[in-house]
């Protein structure tokens, strides 16, 4: 890929992005695409003029590289007014973050998602949209999904078998608050509630619910069975029963083990090429099978970026995206008892529920409520819950009222698009 974009900035030719969300991932996608080869950065927007002020260096550098940089608080105008090949999407929003998207396809560009809320609540239809405009919507490379993807595709060309996707995950409180981690936040220069959201664990299951709508790997279990680990090595160990899968990919974590951060795959040989490798594998120090154990000891969120950009812009591929359709979403469960008549502030990272990947057609029969439907939205517009719910009991559809929203109306648009 390196080669195919130094000979595109050879032949005097940018890649220009556009980037929505300033965020610590969002500047950072945007300077790390500055220095990139043959890609250039020609609009950056983020609703806050606060944070455009204080991002004002890199921005300065930004405009160095491309003189033309369009810099904007009302992204919708952005976006129709910059001449750009990609956007990428690095806010936290779903209703404002879609229109965005759905901009950004009708102008004939291509989308790249670091916003998993969105990617996870809308992307069926994002997908129907970018196909109908001939142009590429695909998940980042740089999150966990997007890393997994990547192991997952060298896997294939060995004639592996996938038997469990795994994130690594070095800490989890599922009853964790805003105004709890208030505190964490701040040292990492993150805002409480999607720092809240990574704490909970409901980002965790948004990445690997994208997987399960990706290729059909479903949770084992409700939310994961996450076990406590010394090294991830530990997985051949019994851990987790893999026979019990029964020949189907899944979706998991491990929690607390070394390396401490990245992902993992577990692979199986297919059965024509299993005893023809075994002992090549043995040898290669992974053991004797019939497991695997593969992993990744990091993963670079905005570093790794410009592989997504190029790939879309480049050869039209994308990465990642809901091949498989809804096989599966994250549904709210209770930190607390709740009200009746609670108004729900925030969803995702809020204070009232954290999220469980589940198999849609299960939660459907248990009438579960995705996490995001119950994000509110840039007008104000919050889903009220309408009935207690108890500590760790999943919030069903008949007790929570809906604003008639934008987001909500495109979700219905969604169901009868694409099912």
């Amino acid at each position: 890929m390196i080669n195919l974009l130094r000979k595109h900035e050879q032949e005097g030719k940018r890649i220009r992005v556009a980037v929505i969300g300033l965020g610590i991932m969002g500047i950072g996608v945007a300077r790390q695409i500055c220095q990139a080869a043959g890609m250039s950065v020609a609009m950056v927007a983020d609703f806050n003029p606060e944070v455009l002020e204080r991002n004002k260096a890199v921005i300065d550098e930004l405009r160095k590289d491309y003189n033309g940089l369009v810099v904007s608080t009302d992204a919708m105008t952005a976006l129709d007014e910059t001449e750009y090949d990609v956007l990428v999407e690095c806010s936290t929003a779903i209703s404002d973050a879609l229109k965005y998207c759905l901009k950004a396809i009708d102008n004939k560009a291509h989308l790249v998602l670091m916003n998993a809320e969105v990617d996870v609540a809308f992307g069926r239809l994002l997908k129907h949209e970018a196909d109908k405009a001939g142009v590429v919507y695909t998940s980042d490379a740089g999150d966990q999904h997007g890393v997994i993807t990547q192991v997952w595709n060298e896997m294939q060309l060995w004639g592996m078998e996938m038997v469990q996707a795994g994130n690594i995950k070095g800490f989890l409180d599922r009853y964790a608050t805003p105004t709890s981690i208030a505190g964490e936040a701040a040292k990492r220069n993150l805002n409480p509630v999607p720092c809240c959201a990574y704490t909970d664990g409901t980002k965790l299951n948004i990445e690997m619910a994208l997987l399960a709508n990706a290729y059909g790997w479903r949770p084992h279990v409700r939310g994961m069975e996450g076990p406590k680990v010394v090294h991830v090595d530990d997985l051949l160990d019994g851990v987790f029963d893999y026979d019990a899968y029964e020949g189907e990919g899944k979706v998991d974590y491990i929690l607390g083990g070394k390396p401490g951060a990245g992902v993992y795959c577990i692979g199986k040989m297919t059965d024509k090429l299993a005893d023809f490798q075994k002992p090549y594998l043995s040898y290669y120090k992974l053991g004797d099978g019939p497991y695997y154990v593969l992993y990744r000891p990091y993963h670079l969120c905005h570093m790794e970026t410009p592989l997504t950009v190029a790939r879309a812009a480049l050869l039209n591929e994308p990465l990642l995206q809901p091949w498989k359709g809804y096989v599966a979403d994250v549904y709210a469960f209770a930190k607390r008892d709740i009200n009746s008549g609670e108004v729900i502030e925030h969803g995702i990272g809020g204070e009232h529920f954290y999220g469980m990947i589940e198999s849609a057609d299960i939660a459907q029969k248990e009438g579960l409520v995705p996490m995001w439907m119950i994000e509110p939205d840039t007008e104000g517009n919050k889903a009220i819950v309408t009935g207690s719910v108890s500590k760790d009991g999943g919030l069903t559809m008949d007790k929570v009222e809906f604003p008639d929203s934008y987001m909500h109306q495109m979700a219905a648009k969604q169901t009868e698009l694409c099912g």
